[in-house]
Parts: structure tokens; C-alpha cells; sequence
């Protein structure tokens, strides 16, 4: 029997209506352009402690999942499962403290006006995690978890390095106790030398504690070596979705393999070497008839630009949105990509 996966989103919508003026809308011809569709329906799991990668380039809707998961933001519709049972929009303060998120910039996710060990005690005893008597060593063992000394207790933001106030945000989300951790970005603000102490940092929460990680990212070189699995998005659906080795192997969607292929080598191997993306992405005001990666897609044939794939298994533990998954490794033999505008991130 399959295990439930402690959350699940099927067919998650959100569309942002913009305010416009009366003129703007009396000569406007449609309402598409008023309206932003950050979220396109959108299904993924995360599964009982697994690191599950959530990765696109910027503006492909990825934070705004993730709002959504933490309770910050609520869908246009759809359904968002916590352990088989419906998560309701207004979280009261048990549910709201079962997902905690990791946000990009530690700095303006902490106050600068309390010092570590007030942050920390504040949450402790909101929720009643711990008696009063002991707040101070629960707090202790909190910044032990995440490498700090104790000494940091009575330190204040403004004094520590951008990995240590990571650190510490890292250990403010885990004060709740949450059975789930969104790290959106966690890493992208830090110093390439510090990134790699706080993905292992990550690994070692997983494995210690048994949580579960949506670890949201734009670089899949990010994520290699941290993940179980991979989900792709793209202008606010996902893609692909595989275990880690078996993405990287063998990628089923145009748009994971430039994003692959755009990961810096030592060497010039690759899954395809000549595979670059074309452009920018389209605008989320005006999404393309479709497939959504038709206009930057080498492989598009006249049915990519009429039929909008859905998530379809291609292989055990792997589904692709594209609708010649089966004929990439022939198509990237037969035709070349040619540089003509940016690459991926």
C-alpha cells in the first residue's frame, strides 16, 4: 500500500486581477492582459521525509507555491492536502506551526530590534512547546542543531554573517517542532563557499529529524546532491517530476534538459551539449496556445502549438508534460539548437 504523502496540491490555481483604470478598460479589447496567472494547476507530493526539489527559473511561480503551502497566500482553487486531510485556508495556530518556511534573505526575515534568545523563547512559549523553566536550554539545543553556540542567545541579528543569520532562521523554524520545512531560496542571497554548508546543514535536518523538504531553487546544480526528487516548473505548472539520478540521467521535457545543460561543467559532457534555451519566458499575462514552452522549444511541432500536455508517466517514478517525451534522444540527434538569445538560468 502506497503511504499517504504528508502534503499533497492537485490542480492549485492563482490568478492575480490587477487594478486598472476605467479607460484602461473601457478600450481594452479582452480582459487577458488584466489578469496574471501565476499558477496553472498544478499537482506535486511531498512524501514522508524526503527532500523533494521544486526548481524553475525566476518568475515561474515557484515562491508563489510556496506561499500558498506555508498558509501566507491561498489558492484561486484546487485542493492542498496535510497527511490525506483537507488543509483549511484560515490555519489556526496547531496547523500553522506543522509547515514553517526557510525564506532567501535571512537578514529581513529576523528582527533586527529582539535578540536571538527573545525570538526564540517568543516562539517557544506561544506554543507551548516546552515548559517556562526550560525555554533557555530548549533554545540552546535549537541553535546546537544548526552549528550556533549558546553565546548567540543574547546577540542580535546585525551581528552575525549572512550563513549564521541562516542559520538561525533554520532554528527559529524548527522551534515549532513542524513535521515540514519550505526552504524557498535559502541559499541564492549566500556566498557560494557558505551555500554548500547550509545544503548540508539541510541534509542533516532531514536525516536527524525526519522532515520533510520542499527546498525550492532556479539552479538544479543547487539540488543535485541534496534530493530524492525533482519537480521542473515552468510559467506556473510543472513539467517534470522524477527521482534525482533518474532526472539527471534521463530528462523527458525539453526545458529540464537545457536546464541541465546549463549547469557549469569542468568538462564539455552534457547530456546535450548544444541545447539552449531561446529568449525569455513568455509573459504569465498572455500564455501561449499549447504547450506553454512552444515558443522556446527546438522540438515544437505544429501539434505542441494546439495541444496543452498534461503530467503523463513516461517511465517507473517519472512523468514528463511534454508530448514527445519518447522522441528526445532521436530529436537531439537530428537537430541542433542554435544559440539565439539567453540561456537558462
Amino acid at each position: 500500500m502506497t503511504e499517504t504523502p504528508v502534503l499533497r496540491v492537485a490542480d492549485i490555481t492563482k490568478t492575480y486581477h490587477l487594478n486598472t483604470s476605467v479607460l484602461a478598460r473601457i478600450t481594452r479589447k479582452d480582459d487577458k492582459q488584466s489578469s496574471l496567472h501565476a499558477l496553472d494547476g498544478v499537482d506535486l507530493q511531498l512524501n514522508k521525509g524526503e527532500i523533494l526539489a521544486l526548481v524553475g527559473e525566476s518568475g515561474s511561480g515557484k515562491s508563489t507555491l510556496a506561499k500558498i503551502l506555508v498558509g501566507s497566500a491561498t489558492p484561486t482553487s484546487g485542493e492542498l492536502d496535510y497527511h490525506g486531510e483537507p488543509m483549511p485556508l484560515h490555519r489556526n495556530k496547531d496547523a500553522s506551526r506543522r509547515i514553517q518556511m526557510v525564506f532567501q534573505d535571512p537578514y529581513s526575515s529576523l528582527n533586527p530590534r529582539i535578540s536571538i534568545g527573545s525570538m526564540l523563547k517568543e516562539l517557544l512559549v506561544l506554543h507551548n512547546i516546552v515548559p517556562k523553566s526550560e525555554v533557555r536550554a530548549e533554545s540552546i539545543r535549537l541553535l546546537n542543531l544548526v552549528g550556533l553556540e549558546e553565546d548567540a542567545l543574547q546577540a542580535y541579528p546585525s551581528q552575525f554573517s549572512g550563513g549564521q543569520r541562516q542559520r538561525i532562521a533554520i532554528a527559529r523554524a524548527l522551534a515549532v517542532r513542524p513535521d515540514i520545512l519550505i526552504a524557498d531560496e535559502p541559499v541564492s542571497a549566500l556566498d557560494v563557499s557558505v551555500q554548500a554548508t547550509i545544503l548540508e546543514l539541510f541534509a542533516t535536518l532531514q536525516r536527524d529529524l525526519g522532515l520533510s523538504i520542499l527546498f525550492v531553487a532556479h539552479n538544479l546544480a543547487v539540488v543535485q546532491h541534496l534530493s530524492q526528487r525533482v519537480a521542473v516548473m515552468y510559467l506556473g505548472r510543472i513539467v517534470e517530476v522524477a527521482e534525482t539520478e533518474e532526472l539527471f540521467r534521463n530528462p523527458r521535457h525539453p526545458y529540464t534538459r537545457a536546464l541541465i545543460d546549463s549547469i557549469p561543467r569542468m568538462s564539455a559532457e552534457s547530456v546535450n551539449e548544444e541545447f539552449f534555451l531561446d529568449g525569455e519566458p513568455p509573459s504569465p499575462f498572455n500564455i501561449p496556445a499549447g504547450c506553454r514552452f512552444n515558443p522556446r522549444c527546438p522540438y515544437a511541432s505544429d501539434a505542441c502549438r494546439t495541444t496543452d500536455p498534461a503530467l503523463e508517466t513516461v517511465a517507473p517514478q517519472h512523468e514528463s508534460a511534454c508530448i514527445r517525451a519518447s522522441e528526445l534522444d532521436t530529436l537531439a540527434l537530428t537537430i541542433k539548437p542554435r544559440r539565439t538569445g539567453n540561456t537558462a538560468a
